[in-house]
């Protein structure tokens, strides 16, 4: 049923409707009239007054003006009456927020909303109510404080949020997520391309599996790690975590929220500490096949030298000795070689306090040169030098020294017979930051597929050279390691070898 206050002519209908109605309404309604005075009445008062503001009506017949002051706080009544001058003068909807300090509930939050009127006496008229509205202040107080917490919370960290709405295809990208990226942005929305094209490519398959799999119910939420390209082209490792949080009724996604972390420095020690297991692995296996070579060799010498003596013994007549000693001394002078070859690598590997110092790399590699000059005169040698002059390593000198003497003769004695040895040196920068030296030759080359685990073996050889002892490239990777760092290898039969050296130093 319509019920049209205006179209209706029973009054005690009408009068039982408003009864009704303001019984309900819990706000204070009132009809408040200024004169020209500057007089203020309040000829139609709610009984809601004494809930709302704790006044009675007979406390209205008083001078209400001063009544009303008196319970503002003193720091709203500038804004208070400002607001109520520039409605009256203007005739326009007076609103305002204030606080009260009532007697018995204290510190109250009011609302007031009014239309105004000017009358042809002067008068202004007011006709509104006053709201409490503490309990919706408490509430919008509680969420602010929320808000700067959970926004101190994300400036504090390195957490962006993003939020993917998969009806529309769009994304949003919090400012700290477009930080991580190195991208100087407020939030924005933008379709989920962005991050999919910056992901590293060896991180690609991983990723998107992973999101499919929580797509499909299969986990209760979705983590990867992966690498994102920032604006300066250099990688950083993100922890990505999402959850849908709504599907339509076939369980299809529609909307998806999660965050990324930069990880970068948790992932670069992870990745450190797993290089230095290996290492330790690595140096656990050398000490094992150490300890059988030691053990094999030193037997070996050692059962030659009683087999010889034990000739000795038994030719009564010594006709043999001058032929027995001189075999004996043969296997005195490989035992003491073996001996020698031993003693330096315990050392390299039982060095914990080597000393490290700030070392100009070409330097050392002129040394190298004017060192071989006099190694091989039938050979035209030719090396280039193309490391800065200015550029430092930190590194144990004399295991430099080493280093690139093993490499540079290495090159020399292995070099091609058709042609004249040339070795070149040159410098790079890792895409992880680690310097790196390459030292390529065009000797013999070395079959990578067939002796590329036992490169670095001890005593393992690859051409008949009558030279070759298999120690060098075990002693040369000992030094490197020791240091921190790591030796790569390239090879080509027939065209040549590079090895490249990554030191531990950015």
């Amino acid at each position: 049923m319509y019920f049209d206050l205006y179209g209706n002519d029973d009054c005690l209908e009408v009068n039982k409707f408003y009864r009704k109605l303001l019984a309900e309404m819990p706000d204070l309604l009132f009809q408040f009239v200024i004169d020209p005075n500057n007089n203020y009445s309040f000829p139609l008062v709610s009984k809601s007054v004494d809930e709302i503001f704790e006044l009675s009506l007979e406390e209205f017949r008083d001078d209400i003006k001063f009544i009303i002051y008196d319970r503002i706080l003193p720091q709203d009544r500038e804004l208070f009456f400002q607001s109520l001058v520039k409605a009256r003068k203007e005739i326009k909807t007076w609103e305002i927020e204030f606080r009260a300090l009532l007697p018995k509930k204290g510190i109250r939050w009011f609302r007031v909303c009014s239309k105004t009127e000017s009358l042809p006496t002067g008068d202004v008229v007011f006709y509104g109510h006053v709201s409490d509205i503490t309990e919706l202040k408490d509430k919008e107080e509680k969420l602010r404080i929320s808000e700067e917490r959970f926004q101190f919370a994300l400036d504090a960290s390195t957490t962006g949020v993003w939020d993917w709405d998969l009806v529309t295809n769009r994304v949003f990208y919090s400012s700290l997520s477009l930080r991580i990226l190195e991208l100087e942005s407020t939030d924005i929305f933008d379709d989920p391309e962005r991050w999919d094209k910056i992901v590293h490519p060896d991180d690609l398959p991983k990723y998107y599996s992973d999101i499919q799999e929580h797509f499909d119910n299969e986990i209760p939420y979705y983590e990867n790690y992966h690498r994102v390209m920032t604006s300066s082209g250099n990688y950083k490792w993100i922890l990505d975590r999402g959850k849908v949080i709504k599907r339509d009724e076939n369980g299809k996604p529609l909307r998806v929220i999660g965050t990324h972390t930069d990880v970068s420095l948790q992932k670069e020690k992870e990745l450190d500490l797993l290089k230095t297991m290996k290492l330790y692995s690595d140096q656990n296996s050398r000490l094992l096949n150490f300890s059988h070579i030691v053990s094999h060799n030193l037997n070996t010498q050692a059962g030659n030298i009683k087999s010889i003596l034990d000739f000795i013994d038994a030719d009564a007549h010594k006709e043999t000795l001058p032929e027995m000693l001189e075999h004996l001394r043969t296997v005195s002078n490989d035992l003491n070689e073996t001996i020698s070859n031993l003693t330096q690598i315990v050392k390299t590997q039982s060095n914990i306090n080597i000393a490290v110092e700030q070392l100009k790399l070409s330097e050392y590699i002129e040394k190298t040169i004017l060192v071989i000059k006099g190694y091989d005169k039938q050979r035209n040698v030719t090396i280039v030098n193309n490391v800065p002059q200015y550029l430092t390593i930190n590194f144990n000198p004399a295991y430099l020294e080493s280093v690139l003497l093993n490499f540079t003769t290495n090159a020399i004695k292995y070099a091609h017979p058709d042609r004249d040895p040339v070795i070149t040196f040159d410098f790079a920068i890792e895409p992880e930051g680690y310097k790196s030296l390459k030292i390529t030759d065009n000797g013999l080359g070395i079959d990578l597929k067939t002796y590329g685990d036992l490169l670095f073996g001890m005593y393992k050889t690859f051409h008949r050279h009558e030279e070759a002892r298999g120690i060098g490239l075990y002693i040369t990777r000992n030094q490197i390691e020791a240091m921190k760092g790591t030796v790569e290898v390239e090879s080509e039969v027939g065209v040549g070898t590079s090895f490249k050296i990554i030191f531990n130093d950015m």
